[in-house]
């Protein structure tokens, strides 16, 4: 009796679909910069990447749920693209609130802006190194969490120096802007420490 050959099923390259929704989030995150820079034109780009980081997202769950095997165990997987979305969904959120309350960006947001670009940017490091460098994946991700702490004392900085804001209705609404803006940071520290998690299981 001649023996049937088994094959394996190709399984996708899931981290790569994680940076590639990860780069729309970054993309996303640069409009959100230039937008708290002064740059008005650039909302239209941050709204554009919506769409994309959803449709990049569902590239992702559907490697996660058609792969044979994982380089990470798919609740993490669906962890890290579930925050880098709402990273996404809600910087939009932040302009959509800005613009319904007549509050534009000032320094102190410009500042929060800049540093959770740069945290980002050290999530895609740590991603890019999942799978073959775990402890350079954890030192990436405590430098993620390491700028999001600089974001979190910008916050400080500016919440403070609101109390000297003598219109009531912009103090609040500027308020509204800052917390927004730490929430996202409290999101990126969340992803940070699912790439630490990650990494710790797999060791």
């Amino acid at each position: 009796m001649k023996r049937g050959h088994w094959f394996l099923p190709e399984s996708p390259d899931v981290l790569g679909l994680l940076r590639a929704q990860l780069a729309v989030t970054i993309d996303g995150t640069d409009a959100f910069a230039a937008w708290a820079a002064g740059d008005g034109a650039a909302v239209e780009s941050l709204r554009a990447a919506e769409p994309r980081g959803e449709t990049a997202k569902r590239d992702v769950l559907a490697a996660v749920r058609d792969a044979f095997i994982t380089p990470l165990e798919p609740e993490d997987l669906f962890a890290l693209s579930s925050g880098i979305d709402w990273i996404l969904d809600y910087l939009v959120d932040l302009v959509n609130e800005a613009e319904v309350m007549d509050s534009g960006p000032d320094g102190g947001i410009a500042e929060m802006a800049g540093k959770l670009g740069e945290a980002m940017r050290r999530i895609d490091e740590a991603i890019g190194l999942l799978g073959t460098d775990g402890t350079s994946a954890t030192e990436a991700a405590d430098a993620a969490i390491a700028a999001e702490r600089e974001l979190e004392h910008a916050y400080y900085r500016g919440m403070a120096a609101l109390l000297e804001v003598q219109d009531m209705r912009k103090r609040i609404a500027r308020r509204e802007l800052y917390r927004r803006s730490e929430r996202i940071g409290d999101v990126v520290v969340d992803v940070a420490e699912r790439v630490i998690y990650a990494v710790m299981k797999g060791s």
